[in-house]
């Protein structure tokens, strides 16, 4: 496996032990259907949280979360909405993303809830 993929595996293993820490269900890891993905699917208090990870070595160039631009909001509500239709839910939807940032087993973790929502066609 290469390296960029170690610490991206190893980053959304970190977020989901943070939000197992906090409570949250893991409804489903790396979910997919067709082209369309989510990181990770989770529930707590009765909403369904779609969860975008950013993992980094470092914020030298830009923060993890500024790579969640509008064409990946788009996919990731197109997928939410799939999700949804595929499994019959019936719960409020929050977008949220963590943010991963250093060395394996010694990450900096940043939950931001809410980080965006469903633009407007």
């Amino acid at each position: 496996m290469a390296e960029h993929n170690t610490l991206g595996k190893a980053g959304e293993d970190a977020a989901v032990t943070y939000l197992e820490q906090h409570n949250y269900t893991i409804r489903h890891r790396n979910w997919r259907r067709g082209h369309l993905e989510l990181d990770i699917v989770a529930a707590k208090n009765n909403q369904l949280i779609v969860v975008e990870v950013k993992t980094r070595r470092n914020t030298t160039f830009a923060e993890p979360e500024d790579a969640v631009d509008w064409k990946k909001v788009k996919r990731t509500v197109l997928a939410t909405d799939t999700y949804i239709k595929l499994f019959q839910i019936d719960a409020p939807v929050r977008f949220d993303i963590i943010t991963v940032v250093g060395e394996i087993n010694k990450f900096k973790i940043e939950h931001i809830k809410e980080a965006f929502h469903p633009p407007m066609w």
